[in-house]
C-alpha cells in the first residue's frame, strides 16, 4: 500500500470511529426533556449545561435525524416539542429550558436566535422524518413564532434588528441587523414559503457587502451602507452586523457560513467567502475560528461584558476561539460549493478536534495555542460532525433544497 494509500485509509478509520463516538456521546446525552447540551458533569450543572438549549437542540435535531441511529432518530424531536410548550405568549421560543426546574430562560436582552433555529430545525425534520407531521402538529406554535419574527423585522430593510449579545454569540457587540441572524431568518423565509424572501436576500447582500455595486435605492439604507464602505476593511466576506455609523468587519465565519448555508450568497459570493476565510487562515489548525481577526480591548467595539469570566478576550471563546461545532458547518459549505476534497480534508481535522482529551467533544478551542476550553462533553459538536460527514458522503444537503434554489438564483 502506497503512503498516500495508507492515510487515506487511516482517515477513513478516523472518521468512523468519530461518527461512532458522536452517536454515543448523543445517546449518554439524552434525557427525558431532550438533548442537554453537554455531558451532565457536576461542572457542566454548576454552569447550567445541563439543559435543553433551543440553539444546541436545534443542530442536534437535525444531526440525531441524520445519524442513522434508531434511537437518535426517535429522539430527534423531543428538544423542540420541550421547547414549544414553554413559548412565551408571544410566540418567542425561549432560549433554554432548565430541565431541573421545568423553567425557561429568555436571556438577558432577548435571544433572536432561538426561535430561528427551532423554526428551521422542525421544517428539517418534517423533511427527513415526513411520517411525523411536525409542521401540522405544531401550526400553532409555528405561527406564533414566525409573527413573533415579523414584529422584529424593519419594514423596508426586510431585515431582523436585534440587540447586541443576544444570538449565539452572546458576548459579543453585534447589534441592528445582524449578518448570522438574518441568514438564518432568510432561509426560514424559504422554508416556509414567506413573503419577503427575496426582499430580505436583496437587502442582507447590499447592507452586508456594500463594497461592489451600486447603493440601496432606500435613502436610510444608503447612509448605512455608504458608512461602511467608506471605513470597513473589505476582505471579500460579509459584515458581521450594520448599525447606525457602526459596522463588524472582524469577519464573523459562522455568520459568513450561513450566509452560503442559508441561500443569502450566489455561487459567486459563496466562492468568494470560502476563498476569503480559507485565506484567513481560520480552518488551521482545527476548523475553524470565530473570526478571522478578534476584537482587541482597544477596540471601539470592545465592551466590558466581553471580559466577564475572563472568556472573551482575543482567540477565546467567540472571539477568536476554534468551535469544531462551527467546522462541521465550514465543511458541509465546502461540500455545498463543489470543494469535495478540501471538505474531506477539514473533516478528518474536525475528528481530530473532537478527539482530542480521548474523545472529549471541547466545547471550543483556544484559537492560537489550540488548548481545550470550555465545556467537554458538548452535544452539538457531536451533531454537527455527523450534518458534516452525511454532507460529504451521501451529498446530503444541510437544510435542503430551499437554500440552493435561491443561491442559483441571482
Amino acid at each position: 500500500m502506497s503512503p498516500l494509500a495508507a492515510q487515506r485509509a487511516a482517515d477513513a478509520r478516523l472518521l468512523d470511529e468519530c461518527r461512532e463516538r458522536a452517536i454515543r456521546l448523543l445517546t449518554d446525552n439524552l434525557a427525558p426533556e431532550g438533548i442537554l447540551a453537554a455531558r451532565p458533569t457536576a461542572r457542566a450543572v454548576s454552569r447550567g449545561y445541563d439543559a435543553v438549549f433551543a440553539r444546541d437542540a436545534a443542530v442536534c435535531a437535525i444531526g440525531m435525524a441524520l445519524s442513522g441511529d434508531a434511537r437518535l432518530e426517535r429522539e430527534a424531536a423531543t428538544g423542540l416539542v420541550t421547547l414549544a410548550r414553554h413559548q412565551a405568549p408571544n410566540g418567542q421560543i425561549p432560549k433554554f429550558v432548565d430541565s431541573a426546574r421545568a423553567e425557561a430562560d429568555f436571556w438577558y436582552l432577548g435571544c433572536i436566535d432561538a426561535t430561528l433555529w427551532w423554526l428551521i430545525a422542525l421544517a428539517v425534520l418534517d423533511r427527513l422524518q415526513p411520517q411525523r407531521r411536525l409542521r401540522r402538529r405544531f401550526s400553532a406554535p409555528i405561527e406564533r413564532a414566525i409573527l413573533w419574527l415579523r414584529c422584529q423585522e424593519h419594514q423596508r430593510f426586510f431585515l431582523l434588528q436585534q440587540n447586541e449579545a443576544s444570538d449565539w454569540a452572546d458576548i459579543m457587540p453585534r447589534s441592528g441587523f445582524v449578518l448570522y441572524s438574518n441568514a438564518l431568518w432568510h432561509l426560514v423565509k424559504r422554508l416556509y414559503r414567506l413573503p419577503g424572501a427575496a426582499q430580505t436576500r436583496a437587502h442582507a447582500n447590499l447592507l452586508f457587502h456594500p463594497f461592489d455595486g451600486p447603493l440601496a435605492p432606500y435613502r436610510r439604507a444608503q447612509l448605512l451602507a455608504d458608512y461602511a464602505r467608506q471605513n470597513a476593511r473589505n476582505r471579500g466576506l460579509y459584515l458581521s452586523f450594520v448599525n447606525f455609523t457602526a459596522f463588524g468587519d472582524e469577519g464573523d465565519v459562522f455568520g459568513n457560513l450561513l450566509a452560503v448555508l442559508c441561500g443569502l450568497a450566489d455561487r459567486a459570493a459563496a466562492r468568494r467567502v470560502l476563498r476569503e476565510l480559507e485565506r484567513a487562515g481560520v480552518n488551521d489548525p482545527y476548523p475553524v475560528r470565530a473570526v478571522c481577526d478578534p476584537i482587541p480591548a482597544r477596540s471601539r467595539l470592545w465592551r466590558p461584558y466581553m471580559a466577564r469570566h475572563r472568556q472573551n478576550y482575543a482567540w477565546q471563546y467567540h472571539n477568536g476561539g476554534i468551535w469544531p461545532f462551527v467546522g462541521a458547518f465550514w465543511v458541509a459549505a465546502l461540500a455545498q460549493a463543489g470543494e469535495r476534497e478540501t471538505a474531506r480534508r477539514d473533516l478528518v481535522r474536525l475528528a481530530r478536534a473532537n478527539a482530542l482529551g480521548d474523545w472529549d467533544f471541547n466545547e471550543w478551542l483556544h484559537g492560537r495555542s489550540a488548548a481545550r476550553r470550555g465545556m467537554s462533553g458538548q452535544s452539538w459538536n457531536a451533531a454537527a460532525f455527523l450534518i458534516a460527514y452525511r454532507a460529504l458522503e451521501s451529498r446530503t444537503a444541510v437544510f435542503g433544497r430551499a437554500a440552493h434554489r435561491a443561491a442559483a438564483r441571482i
